[in-house]
C-alpha cells in the first residue's frame, strides 16, 4: 500500500451560518488519482480551497507530507508541493504561452535585484534551467508550436493544458484539478487525461480531481471519495463507490449498474 499523502481530518468551514464543509474526512495516497465527487454544493470547491490554503478552515487539520499545512496562505502551500488549478483557467491573457509558464517556474533567484548584482552566473543558469523546463512541458502537453502566441487566443481546452503546465512548473508532488474536463472539447479532453495519466505514470505525480462526468470518473480513478452536504458519505474503488446505496440515492442515479439501481429499490 502506498504512503498516505494528503490528510484531512474532520474539516469544517461555514459561511453565513451555513456549513459547506461538515467534519470532512479524507486521505490521498502517494502516487495515487483519486476523484472528489459529489451533487452540487457538496463542499468539494470548498474542501479545495480550504486545503489548498484559499480559504482559512473554522476547525480540523489538513497535513501534507506529514506537515501541517491548514491556515497557511496559498503560496505557502504551493511551496510544500500542493498545487491547485481552477476550474476556470487562470491564466495571463495578454501574455505569451512561454511567459505564461516563465512567471510560474520555482526558485528564481532573478526575482531578488541584489541577487543579479552579486550571483549574476547563478540567476544565468537558473533562468536556463527554468526556460529549458517550460518548454519541455510546453512540449510534453502539446502547447510547443503554441509558444509565442497570447494566451488570450487559447481555446478554453488548451488553457486548461496550460494551467496544468503552469501547475507543473512548481515542480509539484500533488496537483488538486478542480473540473478538468468542463467545457473542453473531446479531443483535448481525452488529451488531457492522457497527460495526466502519463504525469502520475512518469514522474510520480499524485492527483485529487473534482469531476462531474462519471464516465472519466470511472476510468481514470484508481480510488473515489464521495461528498454530500459538506461531509464525505463514502469512498473506495469506482466498482465498490458506484455500488454503494448511499452514493446512489446521493449522486450517481442514472449512472449507476441497473443491479445496483434495482437492490437500491428494494
Amino acid at each position: 500500500m502506498s504512503a498516505v499523502l494528503l490528510e484531512v481530518e474532520r474539516l469544517s468551514r461555514s459561511f453565513g451560518g451555513v456549513a459547506a464543509l461538515d467534519q470532512a474526512s479524507f486521505a490521498v495516497e502517494a502516487g495515487s488519482i483519486t476523484a472528489l465527487i459529489g451533487p452540487n454544493g457538496a463542499g468539494k470547491t470548498t474542501a479545495f480551497n480550504v486545503i489548498s490554503g484559499f480559504l482559512k478552515p473554522d476547525a480540523g487539520a489538513v497535513r501534507f507530507a506529514g506537515r501541517s499545512i491548514e491556515g497557511l496562505r496559498g503560496d505557502q502551500v504551493a511551496r510544500a508541493g500542493l498545487v491547485r488549478a481552477f476550474q476556470t483557467p487562470r491564466v495571463l491573457t495578454r501574455m505569451s504561452v512561454l511567459d505564461n509558464m516563465l512567471l510560474a517556474g520555482k526558485d528564481q533567484p532573478g526575482e531578488r535585484l541584489s541577487l543579479n548584482w552579486l550571483t549574476p552566473r547563478r540567476v544565468a543558469v537558473r533562468e536556463f534551467e527554468v526556460h529549458r523546463r517550460a518548454l519541455d512541458l510546453l512540449e510534453l502537453l502539446r502547447l510547443l508550436p503554441l509558444v509565442e502566441a497570447y494566451a488570450g487566443t487559447l481555446s478554453g481546452g488548451q488553457r486548461k493544458l496550460l494551467e496544468l503546465g503552469r501547475a507543473l512548473m512548481v515542480e509539484p508532488r500533488m496537483i488538486l484539478l478542480d473540473e478538468p474536463m468542463a467545457g473542453v472539447a473531446p479531443v483535448l479532453a481525452e488529451q488531457l487525461l492522457e497527460h495526466i495519466r502519463r504525469l502520475r505514470a512518469e514522474r510520480g505525480v499524485t492527483f485529487c480531481v473534482i469531476e462531474h462526468d462519471m464516465d472519466v470518473v470511472m476510468s481514470i480513478s484508481d480510488r473515489v471519495i464521495v461528498m454530500d452536504e459538506g461531509r464525505v458519505i463514502a469512498e473506495g474503488t469506482p466498482d465498490t463507490v458506484q455500488r454503494d446505496e448511499r452514493v446512489i440515492e446521493a449522486y450517481l442515479g442514472r449512472f449507476a449498474p441497473a443491479s445496483a439501481a434495482q437492490g437500491s429499490a428494494a
